[in-house]
């Protein structure tokens, strides 16, 4: 078990759902705009997002590198009745299906830079024609707020980074903003983030 994994699995060890139960904000603003279809979650943690877009009518797979997280997913995704194809996996390896998915997420997946950046060119070559990627991110300048997050700033993407990482698809949507995140217990007050919405025309 590699570092990375041991320190999420004691995260995600505690009873409670450590970054809430509710969906991300900037996720349910914009699922109505989602196309619908099969829906692969990245970096899902313990299956907040993906549990509450499958009640949305959403087919959802996702990939977390914890295998606890993967196991909360599981059990919530049971307490509200719905199917979630959930499994371990680490991004620095995995493989996206070419031309599969209908809307890939990515929910403060904070990896390292050319971590981020083979997995994104995936995420372009993944999406079927007018699929649609949604990603909100910790900035750098999210550091000095310190409301969450890494604090390694190579892991915190700018607009100009995901401009350069995910070209091929057409922004309907790629800025910074200051917005409170109340999220769980680990993302809690104002934060410095990234939003994308994108698609593959």
């Amino acid at each position: 078990m590699s570092d990375a994994q041991q320190m999420w699995n004691e995260r995600f060890g505690a009873e409670e759902y450590v970054f809430g139960l509710e969906p991300n904000d900037f996720l349910r603003e914009q699922a109505m705009d989602l196309p619908r279809g099969k829906v692969l979650s990245l970096g899902e943690g313990e299956g907040r997002n993906a549990v509450w877009m499958a009640t949305q009518g959403f087919d959802v797979w996702s990939v977390d590198l914890s295998s606890v997280g993967v196991a909360k997913t599981l059990k919530l995704a049971e307490a509200h009745g719905v199917t979630v194809q959930a499994m371990v996996g680490d991004l620095a390896d995995y493989v996206i299906e070419p031309d599969t998915w209908d809307v890939i997420v990515s929910i403060f997946a904070h990896t390292p830079h050319p971590i981020r950046r083979r997995i994104h060119r995936q995420v372009v070559e993944g999406l079927r024609d007018g699929g649609v990627f949604l990603l909100e991110a910790y900035t750098p300048d999210q550091i000095a707020l310190g409301t969450g997050g890494p604090k390694d700033s190579s892991r915190l993407p700018t607009i100009e980074l995901l401009a350069d990482e995910l070209s091929g698809l057409q922004f309907d949507r790629l800025h910074e903003v200051t917005r409170d995140v109340i999220e769980g217990s680990f993302h809690t007050g104002r934060a410095a983030v990234v939003q994308v919405v994108a698609r593959r025309k």
